[in-house]
């Protein structure tokens, strides 16, 4: 699973791209509702994967992030010590559990851009409330 968030002027949005064993690809986006910081839009993207894999019944988990805090604060290599972070890293601990094994690994901007790319773009899309939006497809 790969994960990021985007944060601008215009708005918040966060991406995904489940990736299953047999490398068929299932890219998901958000807006978020609220402003918040980096930080916060790359714990929502994170837990929203998270989600997505525990509705498909997926045991094993391998999550990847391009951004560092995240990554190192799951791993427990780095102390969490935004108080609004806080609820955000237990709320991955809790949901890993729900895995036989997960694995949390950085890996550079440039191998996370499309994932990027649907965070930035979902950022920018002005969101109109109540109104269905069918989901993109993707072909890759």
């Amino acid at each position: 699973m790969f994960f990021d968030g985007a944060v601008n002027a215009i708005g918040v949005g966060i991406g995904v791209i489940l990736i299953s064993p047999t490398g068929q690809h299932y890219p998901a986006t958000a807006r978020l509702q609220f402003f918040c910081t980096n930080n916060t839009t790359e714990y929502e993207a994170c837990i929203m994967g998270m989600n997505m894999e525990i509705n498909q019944d997926v045991e094993e988990l391998l999550i990847m992030g391009d951004f560092d805090l995240i990554i190192r604060q799951t791993q427990d290599e780095w102390e969490t010590q935004d108080i609004k972070l806080i609820p955000y890293k237990q709320h991955v601990e809790d949901l890993s559990k729900r895995f036989k094994s997960v694995e949390f690994r950085y890996i550079p901007r440039f191998h996370n851009e499309l994932v990027d790319a649907l965070a930035t773009f979902a950022s920018m899309l002005p969101y109109p409330g109540n109104v269905h939006i069918d989901p993109l497809e993707i072909q890759i």
